[in-house]
């Protein structure tokens, strides 16, 4: 069962209302079909990363998120292109402004040696306001060292972001090791779902990098291999939020759901709903 407006209605009812919220945002109106308490979220900065929302032109994804009763972005770059022609970033804030939804953060990004690529993801970063930059950096020393001057001359973090079986970052360890004396400004992105395709535990990577987590990436995984709704797979949702509220966390915590692009809104109203009952119990 779930509740919409107060109203326990069946899971065909449930995505049966999603469905029309979708129409309603292809129409251009202004709904809030799914929008709950402000306090649901406990304090927390819970939004989207818009990667979620792919399917959707950036205009009609804000409207989305707006419906979903939320106000944090995360941004991929399809939606807000990185650039640095002032009137285009001017552009943005409006566009974002009059959403409704602050950008916390941004990517994921490739970083290497190369620093006039890197300055200007840090200067779009810093023209726009953006406090995280998510990466996928290179592994070596000239690429972290470069890291370290910038992030302590901008001001702004890097999350690095941990991917699949196979990739750059995909173990807990990945990302421990090459952060250990590094600047305090880099730090992690914990996506959650990817973790447990690598068949590990997304809590104890948290707990691992405590005072270094600055993106979360709450995405969930069924048997390592399926993508699935927040709450119907294997990830342990309130162990993230009390390994998140033993440190602090002041950061983004943005929802990701990688199924159903063209039509994801019923399913991440079940998502939210998942999540806010983790938070119910986390006190």
């Amino acid at each position: 069962m779930a509740e919409v407006r107060g109203q326990s209605v069946t899971r065909r009812e449930f995505l049966r209302a999603g469905s029309a919220g979708v129409a309603a945002l292809g129409l251009g109106m202004s709904t809030k079909l799914f929008a709950a308490p402000a306090d649901a979220y406990h304090g927390f900065k819970m939004g989207l990363q818009s990667y979620t929302l792919r399917g959707f032109p950036v205009e009609k994804a804000l409207e989305a998120t707006k419906a979903l009763g939320l106000h944090f972005w995360e941004a991929f770059p399809g939606h807000i292109p990185s650039t640095t022609v002032p009137g285009t970033i001017e552009a943005q804030k409006k566009l974002l402004d009059g959403s409704g939804v602050k950008l916390l953060a941004y990517g994921v990004l490739n970083f290497d040696t190369n620093e006039t690529m890197a300055r200007q993801f840090f200067d779009y970063a810093k023209a726009i306001g953006i406090e995280t930059l998510s990466a996928n950096p290179k592994k070596d020393k000239g690429t972290f060292d470069l890291l370290d001057k910038l992030v302590e001359e901008y001001g702004i973090n890097i999350a690095i972001h941990n991917h699949g079986p196979g990739a750059l970052y995909d173990k807990i360890d990945d990302v421990v090791q090459i952060v250990k004396g590094r600047h305090k400004r880099i730090g992690a992105c914990v996506d959650t779902g990817h973790y447990l395709k690598s068949k590990e535990n997304p809590v104890e990577a948290i707990e691992k990098l405590s005072g270094r987590v600055f993106g979360v990436h709450l995405k969930d995984v069924k048997d390592a291999k399926i993508f699935t709704i927040a709450g119907e797979g294997d990830l342990d949702i309130l162990g993230c939020l009390k390994a998140l509220k033993a440190q602090d966390y002041k950061h983004g915590l943005s929802l990701e759901y990688e199924e159903n692009p063209k039509n994801p809104v019923a399913d991440l109203e079940v998502c939210l709903k998942n999540v806010r009952a983790a938070f119910e119990k986390l006190g």
